[in-house]
């Protein structure tokens, strides 16, 4: 079941919500404008006069009524939302591997003074990552096959998404970085 992409007042996102919190934000007023059709109607009780059933229609992005969201965040750095930037690739053998066989790297390694940041690490198979142990890639003759990059929030919602609906899709694609001039 798809989740709710979140968005401030002004039309950044925040994060995914379930379809109960996103009821709760309908049912208090607080939803301010919406993107894409209902995906999904919740039925509530009958009225006991008409004898009607109430609903509620649920939208893909809701923007919620709130302090518009200023300060931008570095997303945090996990393993999962790593494979998927990297596109579940090794940045030095260019082979594709499932999240089990693949590692985090890091390109300075840590014990040379490197960060676990998004611009220091990218995935490498079990193989890569053994080989090129603690050296830096110039003792090893090893060539990254990317740049490694910090996702915005746009790129960063999108690596977390479990099942992105089309809708959101294009809201969260419209701001990713290789998008802007």
């Amino acid at each position: 079941m798809a989740d709710i992409l979140r968005l401030d007042s002004a039309g950044n996102p925040l994060h995914w919500i379930g379809q109960e919190e996103a009821a709760g934000y309908y049912a208090k007023g607080m939803v301010v404008w919406t993107l894409g059709e209902p995906f999904r109607i919740l039925h509530g009780g009958r009225n006991r006069f008409t004898g009607l059933q109430s609903h509620m229609d649920i939208h893909p992005v809701i923007s919620v009524r709130g302090t518009p969201w200023t300060k931008w965040r570095v997303p945090a750095l996990t393993n999962a939302a790593l494979f998927r930037r990297d596109g579940h690739l090794c940045m030095y053998c260019g082979r594709p591997f499932k999240d089990h066989d693949l590692t985090r790297d890091h390109i300075i390694p840590t014990s040379k003074g490197g960060k676990d940041s998004w611009t220091n690490v990218v995935c490498a198979c079990k193989r890569c990552n053994i080989f090129k142990g603690s050296r830096d890639l110039e003792e090893t003759k090893l060539k990254l096959r990317a740049v490694p990059y910090t996702p915005n929030w746009h790129e960063f919602l999108c690596l977390t998404g479990r099942r992105i609906l089309a809708d959101q899709m294009e809201f969260l694609r419209a701001g990713f970085h290789h998008l802007q001039a």
